[in-house]
């Protein structure tokens, strides 16, 4: 029976180093909203992470019976306070390496949905373990350290739409 309990652990070992090795997906909210003092611009909320307290997009992992964009919307909540209308379809996603709570290091690309803040809660449940602030969006695409996500945010257009790409020149 000890070879049993040997081998089904050794399984398990196997299995977990495979899943901290593998792709990792997390959807994401672009905070936006029209400026205040010059209503034609777009401010972009960024938050800081919890633990080196870089600058961020909300973000978090999949959840039981919330569609992508719910997610990403809840994760907006939770870590920043922000209540809005997001958008159902991603704008993009970008890449970064995610610090497990163990200390595993594995890829995680998050899917970005863009949301437009209606409301700025003052009280919300990650309040005490992170700052916000709004950037202007060249600001906010300088303060984030993922190249990706610079170019979502760089990309973000007066009306809170993604800038069309230009045309190929030859």
């Amino acid at each position: 029976m000890p070879y049993a309990d040997t081998e089904s652990t050794s399984e398990q070992a196997k299995a977990d180093a495979y899943r901290e090795r593998s792709v990792r997906t997390q959807y994401g909210a672009l905070c936006f909203r029209k400026s205040e003092t010059v209503p034609e611009k777009l401010e972009i909320l960024l938050i800081t992470s919890r633990e080196t307290g870089r600058w961020v997009i909300p973000k978090g992992w999949p959840m039981r019976k919330k569609k992508p964009h719910q997610a990403a919307g809840l994760e907006a909540w939770q870590e920043a306070g922000v209540k809005g209308r997001i958008q159902k379809k991603p704008c993009g996603t970008y890449s970064y390496i995610k610090k497990m709570s163990k200390g595993a290091l594995v890829p995680a690309v998050v899917e970005v949905f863009l949301l437009e803040v209606r409301e700025l809660a003052k009280s919300f449940p990650e309040q005490k373990q992170r700052q916000r602030r709004w950037f202007t969006p060249e600001a906010a695409a300088s303060a984030v350290s993922e190249p990706e996500l610079k170019a979502l945010i760089a990309g973000l257009n007066q009306y809170g739409g993604l800038k069309p790409a230009l045309p190929a020149t030859s």
